[in-house]
């Protein structure tokens, strides 16, 4: 027990941020609410009170032969308790829709917070299990944790100021009775601390097992998972292993369930235990002449109506408690600290860019990794230049573009842009001046126009403006022959969504990023999902996009990078050649071996490898 009230007591400090959180989503709500709560605390005392006047009249009026003088007093004292029951439900009712417009106002607010936590974490967050552990634990319940510990805590507020009053009725026939009060719900309070801490004991440690139930799920009713799932007959396979954990899930919460109705069902025998005794002892009182029925009435109310609010009470205290630790998951994750940081006094960032980006000894390492993919790793792309990034699968291109982008800072070394290290700049301000086509494009389920109008929100870009983005992406001729051209959703999470092929959605993604025109545009693998002669294509319409700016191109493809400046050529994270096409065929090192092996086989599609052999894809 000493345990449990210790812990009781830790939770109680998360108690003092969730009123604050919930004051600043419902202020005015709450202040209704807590008026109404006091007059809820009264009420039902006052009620009890009436009970025994209300009884002796009536039985001075049975005495008195039902005269209409006698039944006068008890008839006013119906009405009068009439209307008290009348405005207890009014109450409630009230409080009914606060209770809902709370919970949708702390919803909407704590989702905020969550979003907002989520857009401004690491990078690196996003591929620690941990962190995904947090955010399912913190979006449990998300919508009724905060509004539960409020009514939690306004009943328990409730509760004690009624059985109080309640209390006060009862000590001129015993100071002993609101301590024998006490003593029958005793057991109840070891309930709800030993199986609210056990249950949540076991919602923490299922944590991963519910992620992979709802990752098995997720296999089984998403559309791109399901023509492999049917090629491979894999359903039987994750239905099994779903319910497999599901069963088990199940199984250990029915039986905290079960021990704790047994626990309860102790617990209230006793109560009934001692209540019996309380009323025998009245009654003897009665027999005796030693009190009126109307006492004994009064007397029964309030000693049962008391053990209903100390069970109430230590129930709402349990919900307290049982919430405060399930808000401490969401507080946990409020408080994740990002390495990520804009720094105190940041510096203007350099418009236009004029000198160079500068890899000068960096160094990096993966979180949670000991092997370097950067080792006193330098590059130069001067500004206004096309440089293409050349090397096998794991050489470290794709790091360099999440190192420039501060995605991640570097362990030693720095990364410069026009001189200046990017840790010197606002991060918001260093995001501004880059535009990035990443490998694999989001799918947005949204308009054509939105799709392409993404890449730079803030500008508030109109439609020629979208259409210009899309022509110079060869975008314009797929949405020109959509439904609703610019206007048609894409996607089919809706019901008037219409699909793109990948390399559709890649050319949209192309025309969201020509639409920013950053001073420095990172393309990783831009042409992966295009055909060798549209590549060509498009890559005439980037460099007469990008002229005068400054770009990374990231590719396996040679006949991709040969258009380029200057070709970097990247090898077990550092940079083994540099130069123009001519320049690295001319040398005859691992560019060159590629690129004759290409030339040798006939027409196809090379990219480079860490041995300088050939992987192709035939064009047909």
């Amino acid at each position: 027990m000493i345990t449990g009230l210790h812990n009781f007591t830790a939770q109680l400090s998360y108690l003092p941020r969730t009123l604050r959180l919930i004051w600043a989503a419902t202020r005015n709500l709450t202040l209704v609410w807590g008026i109404l709560l006091v007059l809820q605390g009264l009420l039902p005392a006052t009620a009890v009170y009436l009970t025994r006047p209300l009884v002796d009249s009536l039985v001075s009026a049975v005495n008195a032969g039902g005269s209409w003088e006698s039944i006068r007093p008890a008839l006013f004292l119906a009405v009068f308790m009439g209307g008290v029951l009348l405005l207890i439900e009014l109450i409630q009712s009230a409080n009914s829709w606060i209770r809902t417009a709370q919970a949708e106002l702390i919803r909407d607010h704590l989702s905020a917070l969550i979003h907002e936590k989520s857009v401004a974490a690491d990078i690196a967050f996003y591929e620690s299990p941990e962190y995904h552990d947090r955010l399912e634990q913190a979006r449990n319940d998300l919508s009724s944790r905060p509004l539960a510990l409020l009514e939690a805590s306004g009943s328990l507020l409730q509760n004690i100021i009624t059985l109080l009053a309640i209390g006060a009725l009862l000590v001129p026939y015993g100071v002993w009775l609101p301590l024998a009060l006490a003593l029958s719900t005793a057991p109840a309070l070891l309930v709800v601390l030993r199986f609210n801490l056990r249950y949540h004991r076991w919602w923490k440690q299922t944590t991963i097992d519910r992620r992979l139930a709802q990752y098995y799920d997720g296999l089984l009713t998403t559309g791109p998972v399901a023509p492999e799932l049917r090629i491979f007959d894999l359903g039987p396979y994750f239905q099994s292993a779903y319910q497999r954990l599901r069963g088990r899930l199940r199984t250990e919460r029915l039986k905290l369930i079960r021990d704790q109705g047994i626990a309860r069902l102790l617990a209230g025998l006793f109560g009934l235990m001692i209540l019996a005794l309380a009323v025998g002892w009245m009654v003897w009182q009665v027999l005796h002449g030693q009190a009126t029925l109307g006492e004994l009435a009064l007397f029964y109310q309030a000693f049962n109506k008391g053990q209903g609010l100390l069970r109430s009470l230590l129930e709402s205290a349990g919900q307290i408690y049982t919430n405060t630790l399930f808000l401490g998951n969401l507080f946990d994750f409020l408080n994740l600290k990002s390495q990520i940081i804009d720094p105190a006094k940041p510096i203007p960032a350099p418009y236009p860019l004029k000198q160079a980006i500068r890899f000068e000894d960096v160094t990096f390492y993966y979180p949670g990794t000991h092997r370097p993919v950067l080792q006193d790793f330098n590059l130069t792309i001067s500004a206004g230049q096309i440089v293409a990034l050349v090397g096998a699968n794991g050489a470290g291109k794709s790091t360099l573009l999440k190192l420039l982008c501060r995605f991640y800072d570097p362990q030693k070394g720095r990364i410069t842009i026009d001189g200046i290290d990017i840790r010197d700049l606002s991060i918001n301000d260093l995001r501004r001046m880059i535009t990035v086509l990443f490998q694999l494009p989001v799918t947005y389920q949204a308009t054509a126009a939105e799709n392409i109008a993404f890449g730079d929100l803030s500008a508030a870009p109109a439609m020629p403006e979208l259409e210009t983005a899309a022509r110079y992406a060869g975008a314009h001729e797929i949405i020109a022959r959509l439904p609703q051209g610019y206007n048609t959703r894409l996607g089919r999470w809706f019901s008037d969504g219409t699909d793109l092929s990948v390399g559709e959605w890649q050319r949209l993604a192309l025309a969201r990023a020509f639409l920013r025109r950053g001073q420095i545009t990172i393309l990783d693998e831009p042409t992966s999902a295009l055909d060798s002669w549209a590549e060509v294509d498009w890559f005439d319409r980037f460099r007469s996009m990008a002229q005068g700016k400054t770009a990374l191109v990231i590719t396996h493809r040679l006949t991709i990078a040969r258009h380029a400046d200057i070709i970097q050529v990247m090898d077990a994270g550092a940079i083994v050649e540099s130069g123009t096409h001519d320049q690295l065929l001319a040398r005859g090192k691992l560019y060159a071996r590629s690129w004759f092996a290409q030339v040798r086989d006939g027409a196809g599609v090379a990219s480079l490898t860490s041995d300088g052999e050939i992987s192709r894809r035939r064009v047909v």
